[in-house]
């Protein structure tokens, strides 16, 4: 490897007296160094070689700005090197949009990530612009592209949070559409429109109601099932036995939106306390820290989880009664 040195003092203080800094990394790092004008050759393994030149640049940058090197410069370049190089590195999520690859940003969402990789049933709770859909939509398009599954089945519950159903004009696609959009939205930001058309017309990726899930076992699939806070404990357990091998499964919802006559009757609830501690389930809680979404978001989920007219919401995700 070659790096081009800088001119005439600078490059005198970046050897030190007598060659002294370069001598100090030959021998810590086992590499040779060859000067010629203005180009510095290392050569050796490449693992040591490219370490040696990171660390030469970084001590270039700093002659750059101070004129000179201390002796305990080269030793503190080395240690900062060896603990990014330890650092968890970034977890980029390799979707079908060729100028996009999906971070997690916080470190909750980091830890969902992880555990959606890691285990096959995943329960994520959180509230609104966490990224629980969003993720799990990159995870499985990630998983996807990889060939890891062979399939993304997307469900939601069809629940009516202040307007009936059957008020709405058009047929039942038309009608159930709405609850669906919010799935559409992610697969939108990751896929072009005629890729996202021409999964589902292979039904490559299924986005569907809940109820159609029922009678089925979904093998070689990611299985996302969005809103559950709006399932009953009986439409969970249908949606959790469609698990089939190779599979993974990922369940989210916020505990504190819940639109069902009877909140406390929650499928989503009762099913973190019941798999809470059962092996190889993972159960993940973001907060309002993980919203990524407008900076007001953030503050407005905090508004509500504290005293709304005087009266607090419960922490089982019951809506406050006055």
């Amino acid at each position: 490897m070659v790096i081009t040195l800088p001119d005439g003092d600078q490059r005198l203080a970046l050897f030190g007296p007598a060659d002294r800094n370069l001598r100090f990394i030959r021998d810590l790092l086992g590499v040779r160094f060859v000067a010629r004008d203005a180009d510095l050759k290392i050569s050796g393994d490449a693992a040591s070689v490219a370490k040696a030149a990171a660390l030469v640049e970084r001590l270039q940058l700093l002659v750059r700005d101070r004129g000179h090197l201390r002796d305990e410069d080269v030793e503190n370049a080395l240690a900062d090197l060896a603990r990014e190089a330890a650092a968890p590195q970034p977890l980029a999520l390799d979707v079908f949009r060729r100028d996009l690859r999906v971070s997690p940003k916080t470190e909750g969402q980091r830890a969902y990530v992880d555990a959606v990789l890691q285990h096959d049933l995943t329960f994520c709770l959180g509230p609104a612009g966490t990224g629980k859909t969003y993720l799990a939509v990159a995870v499985a398009l990630a998983l996807l592209k990889r060939g890891t599954l062979k399939r993304i089945v997307l469900a939601r519950p069809a629940v009516e949070a202040g307007e009936k159903l059957g008020y709405l004009p058009g047929d039942l696609q038309a009608k159930v559409n709405p609850y669906l959009r919010p799935l559409f939205d992610a697969m939108g930001d990751m896929m072009d429109f005629d890729q996202i058309r021409r999964l589902i017309s292979t039904d490559v990726i299924e986005v569907i109601p809940l109820a159609f899930m029922r009678g089925r076992t979904l093998n070689s699939a990611a299985i996302i099932l969005d809103e559950a806070q709006n399932t009953t404990a009986l439409q969970m357990l249908m949606f959790l036995t469609r698990l089939g091998h190779h599979s993974k499964m990922i369940v989210t919802g916020d505990d504190s939106q819940i639109d069902l006559e009877r909140p406390e009757k929650s499928g989503l609830i009762d099913a973190v306390r019941r798999l809470r501690g059962v092996k190889d389930i993972a159960i993940v809680r973001l907060s309002a820290a993980d919203i990524v979404r407008h900076r007001l978001v953030s503050r407005i989920v905090e508004a509500y989880q504290g005293v709304e007219g005087g009266t607090e919401f419960p922490s089982d995700g019951r809506k406050p009664t006055n």
